[in-house]
């Protein structure tokens, strides 16, 4: 099956596209809509596999679709940092889909169909926001991925449901359309071209305040980066069901936002240029203040979903210290963070389903010896919790390994402390969870109770994932070597 690669990187942005339209047409019969989303997720994954070898190989693969104006344009081009944003959102779409499966038929969720097909929208503009060559692409994927979640996150069509995506649409397109498409709009005026460039596409005689000014836009403007104080759509995503928290609010649309702020700083400002704008250290000292606050709210949650997703805005602030610290070490950092967080994230969502389908419980309190009857469940949340918190042996600890680097040689002290500080917190929230599941103390009821855990296609897509984490801490070299690639792609000049 030797087909081209131009192919295969429009199949990817096309197929999920398609799936749609099979997963309404097999709406009726859910065997035969699960087997299309199943077998559509593995030939996705099977053409960014193909175009992973691709690049490696060193071949220049870009497809151009359609032009609006002279220099505005559809166009896709593989590169390394899209590139591992692709291969993580595949490969964990088919893992959710399994885990949806056991998910959805285990808690009776209704208009089923609809899920299935908004998540393979919603999946379709992860892989042209991945792939996209300019900002005027990645701003008409950021724009989908919103509108295709929305009705997942209102999926149960409660009033709290409504409210919490009102919430939703409303910061997400809120900020977009006043920050980043004044931000966007605003560039291209003053650089004239909207492409990612190796090394930015600012000349060197740009006022740097007004450069300041752009970059300040583009942070606040990517709401999915959930940078306090424009957060507030995450904790209220949480009404979806959980298989949407967990490739969209742990993987998918979260990941889009750090991941657009990672390319806007590394391809449109350059890494030799950003430490020298005036808001740089500004917008550094907000992220770092959004992960100890995020981490401190985290700990007040009962609500184990509430929790994860406060913990979900303090590890995105790491991403964000890691892109704008614009040091090979932050870079190389964010960019593992992406995958590293991916995993154990989805990981502690998956086990919150499953928990919630298994015994009807989602507060944190009411999970005490929950270890006897969910054996597996909880050990998956204690490896996926060391990922997060960063230690081994678990993938987590490499990302915060090189942020701390990253720190450490733009003599970022606070910064170097507020991450030491932040993994006390994540320990502070995480661990307990496990601990009191398998320890809930000597008058405790819960030993006697028989296993009875979560639906066999859930279990196995836990299990996974926390593989995933396990074998990311093992083996990180792949990994790494794409970090790396990201700034020795052709043309990018090496800053200290």
């Amino acid at each position: 099956m030797n087909l081209s690669l131009e192919l295969l990187l429009q199949l990817t942005i096309i197929l999920p596209l398609i799936a749609t339209l099979a997963i309404l047409a097999t709406g009726k019969h859910p065997n035969i809509r699960e087997a299309v989303t199943i077998s559509i997720s593995l030939v996705v994954m099977y053409c960014v596999i193909n175009l992973y070898q691709g690049l490696s190989a060193g071949e220049s693969i870009e497809v151009f679709w359609w032009q609006l104006l002279p220099g505005l344009a559809v166009r896709f081009v593989v590169e390394p940092l899209g590139m591992l944003f692709a291969l993580i959102a595949s490969f964990l779409w088919f893992i959710t889909t399994l885990y949806a499966i056991g998910y959805m038929r285990g808690h009776h969720e209704k208009n089923q169909t609809r899920f299935y097909l908004c998540f393979a929208l919603a999946i379709g503009a992860v892989m042209g926001l991945a792939f996209s060559a300019n900002l005027f692409t990645l701003f008409i994927f950021y724009e989908v991925l919103t509108l295709s979640t929305y009705p997942l996150v209102t999926h149960a069509g409660t009033e709290k449901a409504k409210q919490g995506g009102r919430v939703y649409l409303g910061i997400l397109l809120g900020t977009s359309i006043a920050f980043f498409l004044l931000a966007i709009i605003l560039t291209w005026s003053v650089a004239g071209t909207l492409d990612f460039k190796p090394g930015g596409v600012f000349h060197t005689d740009v006022d740097t305040n007004l450069l300041g000014a752009i970059l300040v836009l583009f942070v606040f403007g990517i709401g999915k980066a959930a940078i306090m104080p424009f957060h507030r759509w995450l904790p209220a995503a949480m009404v979806a069901p959980t298989p949407v928290s967990a490739l969209l609010h742990a993987v998918a649309v979260v990941k889009a936002g750090v991941f657009t702020i990672l390319k806007i700083c590394v391809f449109i400002f350059g890494i030799e240029l950003l430490p020298t704008l005036p808001t740089t250290e500004f917008l550094l000292y907000l992220a770092s203040a959004s992960v100890l606050l995020a981490s401190i709210v985290a700990m007040r949650q009962d609500n184990l979903k509430a929790r994860l997703a406060y913990s979900t805005v303090s590890q995105l602030g790491y991403i964000t210290i890691g892109a704008l610290l614009a040091t090979s070490s932050g870079v190389i950092g964010s960019s593992m963070h992406i995958a590293t967080h991916a995993f154990g994230k989805i990981t502690l969502f998956f086990c919150a389903g499953a928990i919630l389908v298994a015994t009807h419980k989602s507060k944190i309190s009411e999970m005490r010896g929950l270890g006897f009857t969910m054996p597996l469940t909880m050990a998956a949340f204690f490896i996926a919790s060391l990922s997060i918190i960063g230690v081994p042996p678990a993938g987590g600890t490499w990302s915060k390994w090189f942020l701390l680097m990253g720190a450490m040689e733009t003599e970022h002290w606070v910064i170097m402390i507020v991450l030491m500080v932040s993994s006390l917190l994540n320990i502070a929230y995480l661990l307990p969870i496990p601990y009191y599941a398998f320890f809930p103390g000597k008058d405790h009821p819960a030993a006697k109770t028989g296993i009875k855990e979560a639906p066999l296609m859930s279990l196995i897509a836990l299990s996974i994932t926390t593989l995933g984490c396990l074998i990311l801490f093992i083996y990180p070299q792949p990994l790494y070597e794409l970090a790396k690639t990201i700034l020795t792609a052709p043309g990018v000049s090496h800053g200290h």
